[in-house]
C-alpha cells in the first residue's frame, strides 16, 4: 500500500538515523554488512561489536543482511547469535519478512531454521508475490496457522500451482458470510485514500469484507482485523450516521483513510481580461516569494489559462536543459537556473507516485547556467555559465541538477548548484564571487550508490546568504557575506539528508532563521548562527520548508514514522520538544502526528493553514488552533510543487502541468483547472499580474497583457 518509496525506500528510512548514533563498533559492523565484506564483519565482531545492536528504529545487522540478499552474511551473523526475530519499529518487518518480500528463498530457509517465528506473515507475502518456492519452503519447515492458510488460499485466485500447494497443506475455502453482514457492510465498499496518498480498497464478497485484497473478520463494534497473523486493525468511524473515515493501525503506526467524492469544478471561467494594471508590483525574491510565504495579494494573477489553446498566455520562453528551481522576480527581471546535459538535450524525469529510489546515470559533462529574462516580454537578456563538468553527485529519478531556487536582494543574485558551488552575480550578469562547497552528498544512507542530489535553496538576509546543508555526513548551516562570499559563521547540525530550505522569521519578538529536518526543527540567530531552540520530529526524508506567520511558525513533514504538523510560538528557547502524550507546550500552540505533507510545502493564508498531499488531497485547518475545517481531493495524479496564493485564491500545480485554483477560506470550491500540457515540478511565482510557471521545457507567463 505504501507505494511512494517501496521497500528499498523503506530501508532508507530505517538506516538513515544510524549516522547520528555514537556507536562506532556497531557502525563499523553495519558498514561491513552493507559492503558485503565478511572479513570486516568478523573483525568488527571480534573487536566487540554487538551482533544484536539496534538503532532507535529497531534495525539490526541481520535485518540489513536479509534485506540486501546476503545469505553468506546472514549465515555468519546467525552463528554469532543474531536474533532472527528482531522487528523494526517503522515498517514492523522482521528479517524473515524482508527476505520473503525480496524473494530470497535461501535466506528464508536459514532464518526459519534459526528460529524465525514470523512465518505466517512471510507466507502471505510470498503468496502475494507468487513465489511458489518460498511458499513450499515455509510449509515444509514450519506449521502455519489454519486461518493464514485459508486467507492465503482465498488471495491466490487463479494461480493453480500455488492453489495446489496450499490445498495439499490443508488450506480450506472460506465460509460464506451471513446475508445480514453482507448487507450491513455493503456501504463500506469503495476506494479510499489516506492523508499521504496511500490507497485502500474495500470490497464485499460472499465470504465477507475484503480490505486491500485480504479477508478480514470482526473484532468488536466497527472494528476488523485481517485473517492470519496479528498486527493490523481497522476501525470504522461514523459521524451523524455517515461514514467519516477508516483508521488503520499497524502496530504503533496509525493512518486515516477517507472516501473522497470526485472533485467538482465550477463552471468554466471566462478568459482573462485583455489588460490588467497593478499598482504595486511585488518582488518574488526567493523560493516561495517574500519570506517564503507563497502569498502575493494585490498582484491579480489570472484565474484561467490553457497552454494548448494558447489562452491567457502573455508569453512563454523555451528554457534549455532541465531544472526544478523556481523563477524569482525583482522589478522587471526574472532569474532562473538550469543544467544542460551534453548526453541528453531533452532530459527525462519520472513523474507520478512511485517507489523508485534510483539515481540517473548521466555522467556526461553538464553546463550549469543562470538566466535573466525580461519580465514583460520573456526575452532572455543574458545567460551565464557558472560551472561545466561531470556532475559530482547524481540526481534522483524525479530530481534535476538544478534543484535550488536562486535568491536576490535587488543587487545580488545568488545561485546554488550544490556540489558544483555557490555563485553570486550582479544584475548585469557579472560574476561577483563563487565558493566551492565541496561534495554535498544527500544520498541514500543505506547504499550511497543511490545519490539523490542537493535541493536546499539559499535565503538572503541583512547582507548574508544563508544556506542549509543537510548531508549524509557533516551537516551544517552557514552564512556568507553577499559582498564577497566570505564565510561569516558555520554551525554543525546533527542531521541526516533533508531537502528543506531555511526561512527568515520576522515574528513579534525577534528575527530568526527557522529550519526543518528529519531529527529536529530549529531556530537560529541570523547574526551568529547560534541555535536558539529545537523541536524533535523524527520524520525521515524531510522536504517541506517552514511556513511563517507573525505569531506562529509551522513545520511539518510527511514520511514515516510520523507525519507531524507543529505550530511553534515566538520566543522559544532550548529544547521545546513535547512528551509522548502532549500536543501543546509553552512554545507549541498545537501539533498533530498525522497529516503532514511529504513533498509540497503547505501555505498559511488568512486565518487558515492548508496542506496538499502527493496525490492531491488538500486539508484546511484553523491556523490558530489546528482544528480541521475540511479535507478534500482536488484531483490530478501527483504533486511536488508547493501551493501559492493571491487575492482569495489558492493555486495547486500538479506534476502533470495542471494548476487547480481553489477558493480560499473554510468553504471548499474548485474555481478552475488549467493545463499547460507539460510536466511541472517547480513551484510557481506571482508578480505584476503574472502567474510564472516553469514546466520541463518552458517558462510560462500566464496572465493578461
Amino acid at each position: 500500500m505504501f507505494t511512494r518509496l517501496g521497500l528499498v525506500g523503506a530501508l532508507f528510512l530505517l538506516f538513515a538515523s544510524q549516522i547520528l548514533a555514537a556507536d562506532p563498533k556497531r557502525d563499523a559492523l553495519w558498514a561491513a554488512v552493507r559492503n558485503g565484506d565478511l572479513k570486516q564483519i568478523q573483525k568488527a565482531l571480534d573487536e566487540g561489536a554487538d551482533v544484536n545492536a539496534r538503532n532507535e528504529y529497531g534495525v539490526s545487522a541481520l535485518w540489513i543482511a536479509s534485506s540486501k540478499a546476503k545469505p553468506e552474511i546472514v549465515e555468519l551473523l546467525l552463528k554469532k547469535g543474531a536474533d532472527a526475530n528482531a522487528r523494526d519499529d517503522i515498517w514492523y518487518m522482521t528479517p524473515l519478512s524482508t527476505a520473503s518480500s525480496s524473494k530470497q528463498e535461501s535466506i528464508v530457509r536459514q532464518l526459519i531454521k534459526a528460529g524465525a517465528k514470523d512465518t505466517d506473515a512471510a507466507l502471505l507475502s510470498a503468496v502475494g508475490s507468487g513465489d511458489a518456492k518460498i511458499v513450499q519452503t515455509i510449509l515444509e519447515l514450519t506449521k502455519v496457522d489454519q486461518e493464514t492458510l485459508d486467507a492465503a488460499l482465498y488471495s491466490i485466485m487463479l494461480d493453480l500451482s500455488l492453489k495446489s500447494i496450499l490445498v495439499k497443506a490443508g488450506a480450506k475455502p472460506l465460509a460464506p458470510a451471513s446475508r445480514e453482514d453482507i448487507a450491513k457492510w455493503s456501504k463500506l465498499a469503495g476506494s479510499y485514500e489516506g492523508d499521504g496518498g496511500q490507497k485502500m480498497t474495500i470490497a464485499v464478497k460472499d465470504v465477507g469484507l475484503i480490505i486491500n485484497g485480504r479477508p478480514v473478520k470482526p473484532a468488536g463494534t466497527d472494528s476488523f482485523v485481517p485473517l492470519g497473523p496479528p498486527g493490523t486493525r481497522y476501525r470504522i468511524e461514523w459521524k451523524n450516521g455517515a461514514l467519516a473515515r477508516i483508521t488503520m493501525k499497524r502496530f504503533t503506526a496509525e493512518y486515516s483513510f477517507y472516501k473522497f467524492k470526485e472533485p467538482v469544478t465550477a463552471a468554466a471561467p471566462a478568459e482573462t481580461a485583455s489588460t490588467v494594471k497593478i499598482k504595486n508590483p511585488l518582488n518574488w525574491p526567493s523560493f516561495r516569494g517574500p519570506d517564503g510565504t507563497g502569498v502575493a495579494d494585490g498582484q491579480n494573477p489570472p484565474l484561467a489559462w490553457n497552454g494548448k489553446k494558447e489562452m491567457g498566455i502573455r508569453w512563454k520562453t523555451a528554457i534549455p536543459g532541465m531544472g526544478h528551481s523556481c523563477p524569482i522576480v525583482w522589478g522587471d527581471r526574472i532569474f532562473l537556473t538550469t543544467a544542460i546535459s551534453s548526453k541528453d538535450a531533452d532530459q527525462k524525469v519520472v513523474i507520478g507516485n512511485y517507489g523508485g529510489v534510483d539515481s540517473v546515470d548521466d555522467i556526461s559533462p553538464h553546463t550549469w547556467q543562470v538566466l535573466c529574462l525580461d519580465r514583460d516580454s520573456g526575452k532572455i537578456l543574458w545567460t551565464k555559465t557558472a560551472y561545466q563538468g561531470v556532475p559530482k553527485i547524481r540526481r534522483h529519478l524525479k530530481g534535476s541538477q538544478a534543484n535550488c531556487t536562486p535568491a536576490t536582494d535587488g543587487k545580488h543574485v545568488v545561485a546554488c548548484f550544490g556540489s558544483e558551488g555557490l555563485f553570486c552575480y550582479d544584475f548585469a550578469g557579472n560574476l561577483l564571487w563563487k565558493r566551492d562547497l565541496s561534495a554535498l552528498d544527500s544520498s541514500f544512507s543505506l547504499d550511497r550508490d543511490y545519490e539523490w542530489g542537493f535541493g536546499n535553496s539559499p535565503v538572503l538576509h541583512d547582507g548574508l546568504c544563508i544556506l542549509q546543508c543537510d548531508l549524509s555526513r557533516d551537516s551544517f548551516i552557514a552564512a556568507f557575506k553577499l559582498e564577497d562570499g566570505a564565510k561569516v559563521w558555520s554551525t554543525a547540525r546533527d542531521e541526516i539528508p533533508s531537502w528543506s530550505s531555511p526561512v527568515v522569521w520576522r515574528n513579534s519578538l525577534r528575527t530568526e532563521i527557522v529550519t526543518n529536518a528529519a531529527q529536529y526543527a530549529r531556530g537560529y540567530d541570523p547574526k551568529t548562527g547560534s541555535e536558539l531552540w529545537r523541536f524533535a520530529k523524527k520524520s525521515e526524508v524531510t522536504v517541506p520548508t517552514p511556513v511563517l506567520g507573525k505569531d506562529l511558525a509551522f513545520v511539518c513533514s510527511g514520511n514515516r514514522p510520523i507525519q507531524p504538523i507543529v505550530a511553534i510560538k515566538p520566543g522559544a528557547s532550548g529544547d521545546i520538544s513535547l512528551g509522548s502524550n502532549e500536543t501543546t507546550g509553552p512554545f507549541v500552540a498545537w501539533s498533530t502526528l498525522r497529516g503532514g505533507p511529504y513533498m509540497p510545502t503547505p501555505i498559511l493564508y488568512g486565518e487558515h493553514f492548508y496542506t496538499c498531499s502527493n496525490s492531491g488531497v488538500v486539508a484546511c485547518y484553523e491556523a490558530a488552533t489546528g482544528k480541521e475545517v475540511y479535507k478534500e481531493r482536488i484531483g490530478g495524479v501527483s504533486y511536488t510543487a508547493s501551493p501559492v496564493a493571491a487575492d482569495g485564491k489558492l493555486y495547486f500545480t500538479s506534476e502533470q502541468g495542471q494548476t487547480r485554483v481553489v477558493k480560499a477560506g473554510p468553504k471548499f470550491a474548485i474555481l478552475a483547472v488549467n493545463d499547460v500540457g507539460d510536466s511541472c515540478l517547480s513551484t510557481p511565482a506571482i508578480s505584476n499580474g503574472l502567474f510564472l510557471l516553469r514546466s520541463q521545457h518552458h517558462l510560462w507567463a500566464l496572465g493578461a497583457k
